[in-house]
């Protein structure tokens, strides 16, 4: 038998992004609809023979797109063999399961597709039960088919396709289940990882935590300043798993370097709540490097979808921000030397080319400067009555013992002056 007859049939699907004109859009259509190739393009297993931008005056109910344009669209995704379509937005389940019929194709929508690539990128034990979490979350609304990631037999969720993709395999119940299992497990991993982070804090290493929109480099950036070989390729959501290293700077002090999951407009709010626990070592890092492509061109944009997640986070606005414009390496020479000019003319701001190593040691040199202040350690008495204060001092992450006495209690503290500061102003 031959490889090509025995490789597993790709998926053949078709990408709708739906411009609606009556709502305003930061983003053009056009780049909104390359992401969402791209998208597709991250997901294994599937051949891309189309894709389009459907213009609509107004989103009709019952099934997104008004009954012309739905038979038109029949007609073309009949005439490719279309099995799954992609539909980059919200599709509620009303109208997948109306449009599913009328197509006779799977559906996923934007959240579907970003849960299916998160499912096949997880890692560790937290992301794997995280994304299920999440996907749980996502499903319990549409059990108008069949789902199998309940008795997964292959990464993925199954939305896809997948062996027993033929009936309804459990109700709300089984699911409301399913999710108190998963977060009884989690909450087992999570309180290793809370052991984890309570011994890096007994070690005087700060944390410096990359972050970004999918795609910016950051693990290449990693990579680079750890010599480390974390998965980087140019795809969204290459790395999913938090990975972290030792790098050394300039003065010859060590630093924890933290490659997170990249960040992405209309990030499914599963998500987000799901992941927060993941992206808990970037509400410690002591300093932030914000890896952007400068040469996108909408950087702006994905720079301030990055902020409004990181909000979203509840990041502390006092911790130190460095902007890293990446990817000047793509630049022409006259563009690459003005940006490079107007960064150095900047507070907080480097650019840098991760993939040559163009501007990494001034980096380097940046994230010292803004690591300068050292941690001191602090033994500090509190009463049973400062609970709101024990509990800021627990989520800044300074903690690195405690016991408790007949008055109150006894913290051991490793913390910034700037975070003792904060402190005796509550």
């Amino acid at each position: 038998m031959t490889q090509t007859e025995t490789r597993a049939p790709r998926t053949r699907a078709y990408v709708l992004h739906p411009e609606i004109t009556s709502e305003r859009r930061s983003r053009s259509a056009a780049r909104a609809l390359e992401e969402a190739i791209a998208l597709a393009a991250a997901l294994p297993g599937l051949e891309l023979v189309g894709a389009e931008i459907v213009r609509l005056p107004k989103v009709t109910p019952g099934k997104l797109f008004g009954s012309g344009k739905v038979d038109e669209l029949k007609a073309k995704l009949a005439a490719a063999e279309v099995d799954l379509v992609l539909v980059d937005g919200h599709v509620s389940p009303v109208q997948q399961r109306n449009l599913e019929r009328d197509w006779k194709v799977k559906l996923l929508d934007r959240t579907g597709l970003i849960l299916e690539i998160f499912a096949d990128r997880a890692r560790t034990r937290e992301g794997v039960l995280q994304v299920e979490l999440a996907a749980l979350s996502y499903q319990r609304t549409r059990l108008v088919r069949a789902w199998t990631h309940l008795e997964r037999q292959r990464g993925g969720l199954g939305f896809v396709g997948g062996p027993g993709e033929t009936q309804i395999e459990a109700d709300r119940r089984a699911i409301d289940e399913q999710v108190t299992r998963i977060r009884r497990q989690l909450s087992k991993v999570v309180k290793t990882r809370e052991l984890h982070r309570a011994a890096r804090r007994k070690v005087p290493f700060p944390i410096v935590a990359l972050v970004g929109y999918t795609n910016a480099g950051k693990s290449t950036l990693f990579n680079r300043m750890t010599g480390a070989e974390v998965m980087a390729k140019d795809m969204l959501f290459a790395t999913l798993d938090p990975t972290m290293r030792a790098i050394k700077l300039p003065n010859g002090r060590d630093a924890i370097l933290s490659d997170t999951v990249g960040f992405i407009s209309d990030l499914p709010t599963q998500l987000v709540a799901a992941f927060r626990a993941t992206l808990e070592e970037v509400l410690e890092a002591d300093l932030i490097l914000h890896v952007r492509d400068i040469s996108h061109p909408e950087t702006e944009g994905q720079a301030a979808d990055v902020a409004d997640i990181l909000r979203s986070l509840g990041l502390d606005p006092e911790v130190p921000l460095i902007e890293v414009w990446n990817k000047t390496d793509q630049l022409a020479e006259p563009a690459r030397e003005a940006l490079e000019v107007q960064a150095a003319r900047s507070d907080g701001v480097r650019a840098i080319s991760a993939l040559t190593g163009r501007g990494v040691d001034a980096l380097l040199s940046e994230i010292e400067a803004g690591l300068a202040e050292e941690r001191i350690e602090r033994v500090l008495d509190l009463t049973f009555a400062e609970g709101k204060r024990r509990a800021w001092l627990h989520e800044k992450g300074v903690v690195v013992d405690e016991a408790e006495t007949d008055s109150g209690y006894r913290l051991t503290l490793r913390w910034t002056p700037r975070q003792e500061q904060a402190f005796r102003d509550l």
